[in-house]
């Protein structure tokens, strides 16, 4: 389908050309947004008559500055207003002219657009781009090579520092190198209540109880941190909250988005609680990588445990018609984005425009997963599976709808091999109707060498994820650690934590990423004992208290002069506050219920995620799209999650939950009171703050105490982590 003369009526409106307006520098995420999803849509339906070759009445479409001056008839676009813009107006059929004249364009191709121009219009600098291609051009050079994060890691001596009392680990001679350079020193460390509490949450998602602190406080020894963390690591709720952050990069969702028929993962727990047990046992993260990628392929025991694991792509989405491009393609980024930290879905329609990934690369992997199929494997009474499984869910969806006449057996979503590998085709600016050169199964010329051995063994997802989780791969351990880190100290030392190409940011401590890498390796891939080294460094445990001079030399805390104050994310804050009140049901695993149900006293982590309808909690509080992989969430403050704060019937329940264990556990206001802070905040009250609640009690009434316990739970204390 193509955008032809119509373009131009669509947009003909007299009006004088006016200069482009100035363009804002985009942000990553803009850049990966426009790459991935807006320069093919161009290339695609629009510049054949309107681009480089063909300029239909003076009319371009390749570049800001042109879509901007527009043509004959003036601007294409109105910056940060699409309603007001011709462009979104025309292809959205909203008034008389509408183009393409033979055919709409599909309605997340609209919404595409207009978002596109709602944002601003973000496009990447043309410096260092790459021209744009209809087939696959790029040669991969020695050059490529040399970008920062395709060298091999190596671990780089520790640097030598002025100040040896302050660093208690080699992660602290690297942050403290950087310090001294401009001159600054890191703030004092932080108060063991504060640590303690800061250790739990970032642990296991769970506040530290009165009993914990008050142990960790007698104990004077010189191991005593390293006590408490050795004791949250061996707690099974270390998995829940671990898990969590992995099934963001997942996409974890339990049904569909895009299909008016969707398709349910009923079982899709299943993979949720694998990922659980995987970092629970320490399964090394090269195993992590292999089994789902590949985990029906392996050999050896708890083959059902390694079927689950497969889940990381079995239940990804599928697109409205079994548009089988656009699933290759989010298995495609998936696996990119989440193990490699590479956007290879950019070349998806031509060589990718900033890194060394040509269009053939990315359709040699997605010639993997399209020699892969969906499978559901039916378990037995006595846990094992059905090697007969299930081939067509879609039948067997049809069936259980009758997550009555034929009552639905457990199964396991999982991945097989298709019944015939074969390479796909370049599809030329990605349109599988037309097709050019076959892109052999293969790992990335990038990293794998310029003729890369070819996957011939079946689909080749053994070898591709071999070729991954390798010890010489430069990306897979330094895109794992920078994660961990990030969750430790609220921002990457790579900002851009799925992205480690070009148009990613450049680490602020390089020397401490390789060495991070090279450890993690040596130590057998161990995600807990990266853990325990990294909490144990002086850096970890400083304080949060503002330094003038520091932030005025790196304001935004580059160089951790000290820790980022970090708000919970939702499943934290939702169980903290059922631990405090007495209601958190403890269970581990099994299936996934509604969140909103006043039963549910479970962590958020067993919560269903639907892709079709996100439980309105967890999208209120910033709970990541499961229909995309994730890197980091959005932190946003509006008034609809005060409002929720303040009158949800949640909260309500958990104020008298609160109320009644407080009013239980003491007998007087005061000691109710300090009790309270105990619980919810990890330390006692101040000497004003015993007197406002006192105060306030006036006698200690069920009402007044039920209206106390809200206040506590709603404060921005409870929320946020030091």
């Amino acid at each position: 389908m193509r955008v032809v003369v119509a373009i131009v009526l669509a947009l003909s409106v007299t009006a004088a050309p006016r200069a482009p307006a100035a363009e804002p520098k985009p942000d990553p995420a803009q850049v990966e947004f426009f790459e991935k999803q807006v320069r093919p849509l161009l290339v695609e339906k629009c510049q054949e008559c309107h681009g480089p070759d063909k300029q239909k009445s003076g009319l371009r479409l390749d570049s800001r500055e042109a879509v901007l001056t527009g043509g004959e008839s003036g601007p294409a676009i109105v910056v940060g207003e699409p309603n007001k813009s011709r462009l979104v107006q025309a292809i959205g059929y909203s008034g008389e002219l509408r183009m393409p004249p033979k055919q709409k364009l599909a309605a997340e191709q609209v919404s595409t657009l207009t978002a596109w121009v709602k944002m601003g219009a973000p496009w990447p600098d043309a410096a260092g781009a790459r021209a744009a291609t209809s087939g696959s051009t790029l040669k991969v050079t020695d050059k490529d090579r040399q970008f920062w994060s395709f060298q091999p890691v190596r671990k780089p001596a520790v640097p030598a520092i002025r100040d040896e009392d302050w660093a208690q680990t080699a992660i602290d001679h690297f942050i403290l190198a950087r310090l001294e350079e401009k001159g600054l020193r890191p703030v004092a460390p932080t108060d063991k209540r504060t640590l303690i509490r800061r250790a739990s949450f970032d642990l296991i998602g769970l506040p530290a109880t009165p009993e914990e602190i008050d142990a960790f406080l007698a104990d004077e020894s010189p191991q005593a941190f390293a006590r408490v963390v050795d004791r949250l690591l061996q707690s099974p709720h270390y998995g829940e909250r671990w898990a969590r952050h992995w099934l963001d990069v997942a996409r974890y969702g339990e049904d569909q988005a895009h299909t008016f028929q969707s398709r349910k993962y009923p079982d899709g727990f299943r993979y949720r609680d694998w990922v659980v047990k995987a970092f629970n046992s320490d399964l090394p993260y090269d195993r992590f990588v292999m089994e789902q990628i590949a985990g029906d392929l392996l050999q050896g025991p708890d083959r059902t445990d390694r079927l689950a694991a497969t889940g990381y792509f079995a239940l990804g989405p599928v697109y409205y018609g079994r548009a089988t491009a656009d699933e290759l393609d989010d298995r495609v980024d998936t696996l990119t984005r989440g193990f490699l930290g590479l956007t290879v879905a950019c070349a998806r329609c031509h060589d990718h425009k900033f890194d060394p990934i040509p269009t053939r690369d990315y359709y040699s992997l997605s010639g993997v997963f399209a020699s892969t199929d969906y499978k559901e494997w039916v378990l037995n009474a006595g846990g094992g599976i059905d090697e007969q499984g299930v081939q067509d869910p879609t039948d067997k969806m049809a069936r259980d709808n009758n997550k009555k006449k034929d009552p639905r057996k457990p199964v396991i979503h999982s991945l097989t091999e298709g019944a015939k590998p074969a390479n796909l085709k370049v599809h030329l600016r990605g349109d599988p109707a037309k097709l050019g050169e076959e892109a052999p199964r293969q790992f990335l010329a990038v990293l794998a060498g310029d003729d890369p051995p070819q996957f011939k063994n079946g689909s080749g997802r053994l070898d591709l994820a071999k070729a991954i989780a390798s010890k010489d791969n430069p990306l897979t351990a330094r895109v794992f650690v920078n994660r961990v880190w990030m969750h430790h100290f609220g921002r990457g030392i790579v900002g851009t934590p799925s992205n480690f190409g070009s148009l990613g940011e450049r680490p602020t401590h390089p020397d401490l990423l390789d060495y991070l890498a090279s450890r993690f390796v040596e130590c057998g891939w161990s995600v807990k004992a990266l853990h325990r080294e990294i909490m144990l460094s002086s850096a970890y445990q400083s304080g949060t208290a503002y330094d003038e001079r520091c932030a005025a030399v790196d304001p935004d805390n580059r160089l951790l002069w000290r820790m980022n104050r970090r708000r919970l994310e939702v499943e934290p804050w939702r169980d903290a506050m059922l631990s405090v009140t007495g209601n958190l049901d403890t269970t581990l695993g099994g299936p996934s219920a509604e969140l909103s149900s006043p039963d549910h006293r479970r962590r958020t982590l067993y919560g269903a995620v639907s892709r079709h309808n996100l439980d309105p909690v967890l999208r209120l509080f910033d709970f990541p799209d499961p229909n995309l992989t994730s890197d980091r969430r959005p932190v946003t403050s509006v008034p609809l999650q005060q409002l929720f704060v303040l009158n949800s019937d949640f909260m309500a329940r958990q104020a008298r939950a609160f109320a009644a264990r407080v009013r239980e556990a003491e007998p007087t206001d005061t000691a109710r009171i300090r009790r309270a802070f105990l619980w919810a905040y990890g330390r006692p009250p101040t000497d004003r703050e015993l007197q406002l609640g006192e105060e306030f009690l006036g006698g200690g009434s069920a009402d007044a105490w039920e209206k106390y316990a809200q206040v506590l739970l709603s404060a921005n204390e409870f929320a946020f982590v030091d």
